[in-house]
């Protein structure tokens, strides 16, 4: 009990960790994705919030091309019906008071060369020397004739605001009429630029020019003028609309851009620690509530432990039982496949493994390699329908026999298809025997029309009959291997799959993809009479897989044992030099071969002391000989 009580704890402490680190694991990854979740929706807000700004600014500044469309229209006709000059300014003048107070003070005033004169709705007078179409207002409309431009910004000398002039050229093409237009207004706008009241915005033109910042005195300076600025600038260039991260002043900092009037950047900066304050505090709380859901766990759990243990070491040794019983299910299901085919020990694991191989390197995802395992653990599971006979039959098959081997796909196609969800299992049963170029069995399909799954087992399945100890000979050398698997490249096997075939061998220079144990397997009979010994001789005298050595004693048993592989131990129980029960206990003290009990004790209590002892298999004198070579081959091929 005291060992029992120490199991106990020790696998407490692992299921403890286990819960602990599955806690910590998917508290990380739910960490992990809510910030992620997060961040991106910082970012959208972000975004956003700038997008929506960079709408404002593009309205305003629209409002000053509408003005100007509406003025130009007007200065045009009146162009055309030969309005007098006098008038046309008039016009402009009444239109200048007019826009500044219906729409904005900043609209500073309409000008323009017009029926070859300077016009100016403010009044002012150009200096002596003043030539208009030498002016960028001019220069820029004339270069894009028939519809309003913007001209580059441009701070005012003496009042240090920054200005932009919309201008039209006129249908004529050489009047030109412009609006200046003062951006104190975009430069409110831009101070509110910020998210969560974090951050400031600026506006910079493609130029670098400062059109407008959070930062007055930033306004109207030429970027970049630092280290700092120049990587900031080139970024903001490159990414046009979204964001990025960089380091401003040793800080991480988020960058969100947006580009209005073609070529103006508009810019809110973010600092990270603060941007993201109360998403980490989120993540802090997350990690306690962690920690406390763990707590409470662990009380919970060290509680069930505590029950569990008072309930004793038989429920232990219930609970063991009902494991290995399960063991021995999955291995008696595994076993199946290969239990009537005596040649082709282990050959479903083999290509099972093989397959999956093949999946893996061709970049499958785990399911789909799972699928592929399975199948090429069932893919022989029809020869249940075919004949002992025909499947261990020595020499060469019949034209009949052979065909009665070919129904093996089918049979086991049916056989899957019911039992399970996943199809492709039985579809690689069905088809795996298909070839490349069409002269397979059973349906004759060729190329790509052969499910992937089959073309996959049949590399695998050919390769294992290769790799594999035969009655009549052992594996095949590697490179003859190779050799068959290239030869049937694009005939037998899809081409794409026996490269990667190719490649595992080449992985594999020491020739470990093969079956490691013999075909042959030797049986020792150790028996006091030597009839018994015979008798086991005659039994399995034409049955190739089996070689038998008999002696009388056990001492001379262990010294065969020590000098050569034995696969089974076939010990009489009842031997003038020694019992059977004690032979059993100084035979498995140094080797763990499989032992069968002989003998003529048919009693109850003898058989369950042997069964208790755990003995594979008893069987009772005289031998019925079908059923002892049965015995010998579940115990061998089932270890």
């Amino acid at each position: 009990m005291a060992q029992l009580r120490k199991r106990g704890r020790r696998q407490f402490l692992l299921t403890m960790l286990l819960v602990f680190l599955f806690l910590a694991f998917m508290s990380i990854f739910n960490m992990v994705t809510y910030y992620r979740a997060s961040v991106a929706s910082i970012e959208s807000l972000g975004e956003s919030s700038l997008a929506y700004e960079s709408a404002k600014i593009e309205n305003y500044v629209q409002k000053g091309r509408d003005v100007l469309c509406v003025t130009a229209d007007t200065v045009d006709f009146m162009l055309d019906y030969g309005v007098p000059t006098e008038e046309i300014l008039s016009y402009l003048e009444e239109e200048t008071v007019k826009q500044q107070a219906k729409m904005d003070e900043n609209f500073t005033g309409i000008y323009g060369w017009i029926g070859g004169e300077y016009l100016d709705g403010v009044g002012w007078e150009p200096p002596a020397g003043y030539v208009a179409k030498e002016r960028n207002w001019y220069v820029a409309a004339a270069a894009e004739p028939g519809k309003p431009v913007i001209v580059q910004p441009y701070v005012d000398a003496q009042t240090n605001t920054v200005m932009i002039s919309v201008t039209h050229m006129l249908s004529d093409g050489e009047s030109v009429v412009s609006l200046d237009i003062a951006l104190n207004r975009i430069q409110n706008i831009t101070e509110n630029i910020r998210i969560g009241g974090v951050g400031y915005g600026f506006i910079m033109d493609d130029k670098g020019l400062i059109i407008a910042h959070f930062d007055g005195d930033e306004k109207g300076k030429i970027y970049p003028t630092d280290e700092d600025q120049a990587v900031l600038v080139e970024k903001i260039r490159e990414t046009g609309a979204g964001n990025f991260r960089t380091v401003i002043g040793a800080e991480e900092c988020t960058i969100f851009t947006n580009t209005v009037m073609d070529d103006w950047h508009v810019v809110m900066v973010v600092n990270n620690t603060r941007l993201f304050e109360e998403l980490r505090n989120n993540i802090i709380m997350q990690a306690a509530a962690t920690v406390i859901v763990f707590l409470i766990i662990l009380g919970f759990c060290y509680l069930a432990y505590r029950r569990l243990v008072s309930l004793g070491e038989k429920e232990q040794e219930n609970d063991r039982r009902i494991q290995k019983l399960n063991s021995n299910i999955v291995k008696a299901l595994a076993f199946t496949i290969d239990a009537k085919d005596r040649y082709t020990s282990g050959h479903s694991q083999r290509v099972a493994n093989y397959a999956l191989e093949i999946a893996r390197r061709m970049g499958k995802n785990e399911e789909e390699q799972n699928m592929i395992y399975y199948a090429g653990l069932l893919h022989d599971v029809g020869k249940i329908r075919v004949p002992e006979e025909v499947l261990n039959k020595p020499g060469k098959l019949t034209t009949s026999e052979f065909n009665q081997i070919k129904v093996h796909t089918v049979s086991g196609y049916h056989i899957l298809k019911d039992i399970y969800d996943e199809p492709q299992i039985a579809i690689g049963a069905k088809y795996h025997h298909e070839r490349y170029d069409g002269t397979g069995y059973p349906d004759g399909l060729a190329g790509m029309n052969i499910p992937e799954v089959a073309r996959i087992l049949g590399v695998a399945d050919s390769y294992d009959a290769m790799a594999s100890n035969r009655s009549y000979r052992s594996a095949l050398p590697q490179d003859v291997v190779r050799q068959e698997i290239e030869k049937g490249c694009g005939t037998q096997f899809d081409p794409a799959i026996a490269d990667i075939m190719l490649q595992m061998i080449a992985d594999d220079p020491e020739y470990q993809m093969r079956q490691q144990e013999s075909v042959r397997k030797n049986i020792l009979v150790i028996d006091d009479d030597k009839i018994n010994i015979t008798m086991v001789e005659q039994i399995l005298k034409d049955d190739p897989l089996y070689r038998v050595v008999g002696t009388q004693t056990l001492a001379e048993g262990m010294k065969i044992l020590e000098k050569e592989p034995i696969d089974l131990v076939l010990l009489d129980l009842l031997m003038p030099d020694t019992d059977g029960f004690e032979a059993f206990r100084k035979l498995r003290e140094k080797w763990s071969v499989p032992i069968v009990f002989i003998t003529a004790d048919k009693s109850i209590e003898t058989i369950q002391k042997a069964v208790a002892i755990g003995a594979d298999d008893y069987v009772t004198k005289p031998f019925l000989p079908i059923a002892l070579k049965e015995r010998i081959h579940g115990v061998i091929y089932s270890i």
